[in-house]
């Protein structure tokens, strides 16, 4: 059966995935039609295969296979932590081109993310508190200089903000896990007098901006969105051209020891979750966590601390290896992947392969370091990976051709939704064991006692695995390049 990608795409938001009944393009013969205790989704490059149902990979249901030369052994009566969501960012940028799009187009893509049988169940959410770089400019909720924010509101955002987020909550079933983050403090608060390039916050102007975090939560509730909880601050140390605002370790736990915690307990809001850093992996990850956690007089207002994968930036490796530090030195706090794109916007890289990978290989070594909650950048962009009013554009999942009303699906979204659509909100992670680095994987166990585990396979040829449960164990043929989620 031959079909474009973009049919295939409208399958996987149309159809419902676990009827999926395509043949591949690797000739492993149809799909078997024996009722396996095992269900196969396969994603792999150059192929027809999108989170396609594809049992025929399991060696009882199809031809003779090679012996397998990889072994995952999952022991479930062995887990860590407990699972939060998976989801993306709802910025202005995403919900001013969500606006440019037909009504038809608007709920394919609302099915596409939110939706978990028809769509990859996007559970978690992260939206800017007023403008970021992904804004199609800068702007506050307050005239400038109004210390006492009498003239707070949140008018801005119920032109296309506000409107997206509701329909994705209703889309995901009534509940989203969302949480907010600010880029800068109004200009005024700050000591280089500018919303962007950095600056830090004015003591004088503390108590306002928690004031600000406050009025902001309230007022997105009132419309009838939901907050679960804040960062501080974004990438509180870098200087940027665009929305920025640098806080030392020592400033963000101040800041939050004596003015947003209790503020937030004052205002009734003390049960919203408070993550620290919101930043890259590495050193100061781990640095951030100790100054913080090891004091009890400010730990006592954080859930856990959130980080970025742009530690590669200066051509170095992902620091995988802080998160689980973390994780291991503070096991009741929470580690959450807070913003992850593909930088340098480029179209000819819709659907470059490698793209993917980035996001498989991350997300499985986050999970498997401890993390209980995964947030990717932008829902959404348009064809030119904007708008951004800094020229700072990148990729997302989904892309919107405004000219044409069309929506580009690129490698990424099927990649991401092999965790987001079967690994549901309060699994908890099994520990298990993996013989040979050609495949990485990863397993949770589902409050409904199913088990999934996510392989992965960046090698340029077709592996042949075994994955072994107490008694079971089942021969799984992985394509090269390819992704894939088992469930039993």
């Amino acid at each position: 059966m031959k079909a474009t990608n973009k049919i295939l795409a409208a399958l996987v938001v149309l159809a419902q995935l676990s009827c999926y009944s395509q043949k591949n393009t690797d000739k492993k013969g149809s799909l078997s039609k024996s009722k396996s205790k095992i269900q196969v989704y396969t994603t792999a490059e150059n192929t027809n295969l999108k989170l396609s149902l594809s049992n025929d990979f399991i060696s009882n249901t199809t031809t003779p296979q090679t012996k397998p030369t990889v072994s995952i052994s999952l022991n479930t009566e062995k887990t860590d932590q407990t699972f939060l969501g998976i989801g993306g960012a709802v910025t202005d940028a995403s919900s001013e081109v969500f606006a440019k799009l037909s009504p038809k187009k608007q709920k394919e893509f609302l099915t596409a993310y939110y939706d978990k049988n028809k769509g990859i169940g996007y559970s978690l959410a992260r939206t800017n508190i007023h403008s970021c770089d992904f804004s199609s400019g800068s702007y506050t909720y307050i005239q400038e200089g109004d210390k006492d924010l009498k003239t707070f509101n949140i008018d801005h955002d119920r032109k296309y903000r506000i409107p997206l987020l509701k329909k994705a909550i209703e889309t995901a079933g009534g509940k989203l896990t969302l949480f907010v983050s600010p880029w800068s403090p109004p200009a005024f608060m700050k000591d280089n007098n500018d919303i962007l390039h950095g600056g830090v916050l004015l003591p004088e102007f503390a108590q306002s901006w928690a004031d600000y975090y406050t009025k902001f939560i309230k007022a997105y509730e009132k419309e009838g969105i939901p907050i679960w909880g804040l960062t501080i601050q974004n990438e509180p140390m870098a200087k940027q051209r665009w929305e920025s605002c640098i806080y030392t370790p020592e400033a963000e736990r101040d800041f939050l020891k004596k003015f947003l915690g209790p503020t937030l307990e004052r205002e009734g809001l003390g049960a919203k979750k408070v993550i620290i850093w919101d930043h890259n992996r590495g050193d100061m990850l781990t640095k951030r966590a100790n100054l913080v956690f090891s004091d009890p007089e400010v730990s006592k207002y954080a859930w856990g601390i959130g980080f970025h994968w742009y530690e590669t930036w200066n051509g170095g490796t992902p620091k995988f290896e802080s998160v689980g530090e973390v994780h291991a030195a503070f096991p009741n706090k929470n580690l959450i992947f807070t913003e992850g794109c593909i930088e340098k916007f480029d179209p000819k890289n819709f659907q470059f392969w490698g793209n993917a990978e980035r996001y498989g290989l991350n997300m499985i070594n986050d999970f498997n370091n401890g993390t209980v909650g995964w947030t990717d950048w932008n829902v959404l962009l348009d064809q030119n990976g904007g708008p951004n009013h800094v020229g700072n554009f990148c990729f997302a999942p989904i892309h919107a051709d405004t000219a044409k009303d069309e929506l580009i699906y690129t490698p990424m979204y099927y990649y991401i939704g092999h965790f987001s659509k079967f690994i549901r909100p309060n699994a908890k992670r099994i520990i298990q064991n993996i013989s040979d680095k050609n495949l990485i994987s990863t397993s949770f166990k589902n409050t409904d006692g199913k088990i999934v585990t996510i392989v992965m396979n960046q090698s340029d040829a077709e592996v042949v695995y075994t994955i072994a449960n107490r008694n079971l164990q089942h021969t799984i043929t992985i394509p090269k390049h390819a992704m894939q989620t088992i469930v039993f």
